[in-house]
């Protein structure tokens, strides 16, 4: 898709992220965004996305945001077809299609989302980029969100009460861990979580802390099982349509390269991921009726033991695909905990 004057778009310029009509402005980039437009990526994340385009650009280049477009599986095609912009995608909402983003969503990383991010990103660089998983779009950030955690009405107390509780679990690595404990996984997209529990279709659902303020857990889902390290890290890509790149001028380009894309962008990401989890956590203890249940020791043992086999799996998995999935894994390990 083509960036479009922005004074040709008066009207839709006072949408911008930015909350102001950036008049100066040369071109303006068109967000698709999935989240409610209080979650944290759209009231957080763009907007840093937008702060720093703008200053990496001298306010040449700016952004709006729009809700809607299409639902979070549509994300990656949208942005192919040059339907919008840029937009994030989640990975594990598309199964087989992804494999080696599947690496950074392993149980057992120790850090902040925002140091897995910077990790993910450093990995992707140097291992798995060759996959080419994201061909069609311009990758221009990866991150995770923080350690998920089980969310449920009635409460968990134990890693044996999940089996057989109808769970709403992503795809990717949060389905594998679904099945190792025994939950009937139901897949629906984040945006839907609050209806299929208030309908009582799930007894709950395995998200981030985030979630109980961003998807309003603390109303239907009052009670948290909180494994150290989360059950998986989520796997989530911002990206860009290519011609919308090219058709920028090469200073605009470079200076987005150099400033904004990759490492920096997904640091600030991850770094705001683990700013909304404490406002969730925070929502969480001051919600009349909710509960935050922490795992055992035993049961610290237990989730040992199957988290080691779903790494085996995945890094085997990740392997045939021709990346040197061991070596990714290691890196990302050894890059988080330097952080």
């Amino acid at each position: 898709m083509k960036f479009t004057k922005l004074t040709t778009l008066l009207a839709s310029a006072a949408l911008a992220v930015t909350g102001t009509v950036a008049m100066a402005a040369d071109y303006t980039l068109t967000i698709s965004s999935w989240a409610p437009p209080t979650h944290g990526i759209n009231a957080k994340m763009w907007p840093k996305f937008v702060e720093m385009v703008e200053e990496a650009t001298d306010g040449k280049v700016t952004a709006e945001l729009k809700l809607g477009i299409a639902p979070p599986p549509a994300q990656m095609d949208l942005i192919m077809d040059g339907a919008a912009d840029a937009s994030i995608i989640f990975h594990g909402y598309q199964p087989g299609r992804f494999v080696v983003t599947k690496l950074i969503e392993l149980p057992g990383y120790e850090g902040s989302a925002e140091a897995a991010s910077v990790a993910y990103w450093r990995a992707y660089e140097k291992y798995l980029a060759q996959a080419d998983e994201h061909r069609g779009v311009k990758v221009i950030a990866l991150h995770t969100h923080g350690p998920a955690q089980l969310h449920t009405s009635s409460p968990v107390t134990s890693l044996d009460e999940i089996s057989g509780l109808k769970v709403r679990i992503p795809g990717g690595v949060g389905g594998d861990v679904g099945t190792a404990l025994g939950a009937t996984g139901i897949q629906v997209p984040a945006p839907k979580v609050y209806e299929t529990l208030a309908s009582k279709a799930a007894d709950g659902v395995v998200m981030p802390f985030e979630s109980r303020k961003g998807f309003k857990l603390t109303e239907v889902a009052q009670n948290v099982y909180e494994m150290p390290g989360g059950l998986y890290r989520g796997s989530f890509a911002f990206i860009m349509n290519e011609d919308t790149f090219a058709d920028l001028p090469e200073d605009i380009q470079k200076a987005l390269e150099e400033k904004v894309f990759g490492e920096p962008l997904s640091r600030e990401i991850g770094k705001i991921w683990d700013e909304i989890d404490g406002i969730g956590r925070a929502e969480t203890e001051a919600a009349e009726g909710n509960a935050i249940n922490a795992a055992s020791e035993a049961d610290l043992e237990k989730f040992s033991a199957i988290a080691a086999d779903i790494r085996e799996k995945v890094i085997a998995e990740v392997a045939g695909t021709g990346v040197d999935a061991q070596a990714a894994y290691d890196m990302i390990k050894s890059e988080m905990a330097a952080y």
